[in-house]
């Protein structure tokens, strides 16, 4: 019985682990665009901070790169607390510490932009990347923590499988 309460303090350490990214993505993401938000005025004609990138305001009321702009905000609320919900339950499941930050991480860029829907209507994008004239459709930190935590999911069974393999 005793090898059973450790697994499940190991379970616990990592479930906490993963909450606590979900958690800080999410305060990041809503600090940085409270203070955008905060900054709109003089975001609008865009903030050059240095070559290829600036600072902006925007308002999404799509998804990535606008697309299902003009959908109801509350179906794309629904359909993203649908996906934080298997989310929560896939970083319940993992036995790893690298899944749970990588779940945590999309759980709480996900929670950010809900947050804005539900606030705005739309998602407050701010980063504006560019070359030239070229610019990259601007995102916010929730979108970073999204991506970030997808690529470490694609990454983590080999990151895993290396770790393993170390004497």
């Amino acid at each position: 019985m005793s090898g059973w309460g450790k697994v499940m303090e190991y379970g616990n350490k990592i479930l906490l682990l993963g909450v606590i990214v979900a958690l800080t993505s999410l305060a990041a993401d809503q600090l940085t665009k409270a203070i955008v938000v905060e900054n709109a005025t003089l975001l609008r004609a865009g903030l050059p901070v240095f070559p290829g990138f600036n600072l902006v305001f925007g308002r999404n009321d799509g998804v990535t790169f606008g697309l299902l702009a003009g959908v109801p905000w509350w179906s794309l609320v629904l359909l993203a607390f649908a996906f934080c919900v298997w989310l929560a339950i896939m970083l319940a499941r993992t036995s790893t510490r690298i899944e749970a930050v990588a779940f945590g991480s999309i759980l709480g860029g996900a929670l950010g932009n809900i947050v804005d829907r539900v606030r705005y209507r739309a998602v407050t994008d701010f980063l504006d990347f560019y070359v030239g004239t070229a610019h990259w459709p601007a995102f916010n930190l929730a979108d970073v923590f999204i991506i970030c935590g997808v690529g470490l999911m694609l990454l983590a069974p080999w990151i895993s499988a290396r770790r393993s393999i170390k004497p």
